[in-house]
C-alpha cells in the first residue's frame, strides 16, 4: 500500500472515519472488509459512494481504504461519506464547489442530547401520579 494517497476525516455522532484514496483497481475496503460486507443495509453503500457520483470520477480508477470506529451503522456510513468527500477535495480543489452544492462537505451537527436531572432521559419525565 505504498504511493501517493489523499486522506479525509469524517465524523457523525460518535463515529469517526479515516478515508484514504489512491490510484488503483477500484477496491473499496472498510475495516479489512469490502464495502458490501461491512455495510449490509440497502441504502448505505449508495450513500457512501455519492461523492463519486457528484464529482463524475470513475470508482474503478481508485482504491479506497477506510478505518471507521464508534457509533452505529448510519453514523458510520455518513462519516465515511464525509471523509470520502473531504479526500476528494484534497485530490482536486475544483471538486469543492460540486461537493458543496450537493451538501456533501457539511458535517451533520446533530448529536444525542444530554440527560437532565429529574428526568428519565433527555426530555422524558417520570409518570405523574396524583395520589
Amino acid at each position: 500500500m505504498s504511493g501517493q494517497y489523499y486522506e479525509g476525516i469524517g465524523r457523525r455522532k460518535e463515529s469517526t472515519a479515516r478515508v484514504r484514496i489512491m490510484q488503483g483497481e477500484g477496491n473499496f475496503t472498510v475495516n479489512e472488509k469490502t464495502l458490501i460486507e461491512y455495510f449490509t443495509r440497502l441504502g448505505d453503500a449508495q450513500a457512501i459512494l455519492e461523492p463519486f457520483n457528484s464529482t463524475g470520477e470513475n470508482q474503478s480508477q481508485y482504491d479506497v481504504t477506510v478505518i471507521v470506529k464508534g457509533g452505529g451503522v448510519t453514523g458510520q456510513a455518513t462519516a465515511v461519506q464525509l471523509g470520502l468527500a473531504r479526500a476528494f477535495t484534497k485530490l482536486n480543489q475544483d471538486y469543492i464547489t460540486v461537493l458543496r452544492k450537493d451538501n456533501l462537505l457539511t458535517r451533520d451537527p446533530r448529536v444525542k442530547e444530554r440527560k437532565k436531572p429529574g428526568l428519565k432521559r433527555a426530555r422524558k419525565a417520570p409518570t405523574y401520579t396524583k395520589r
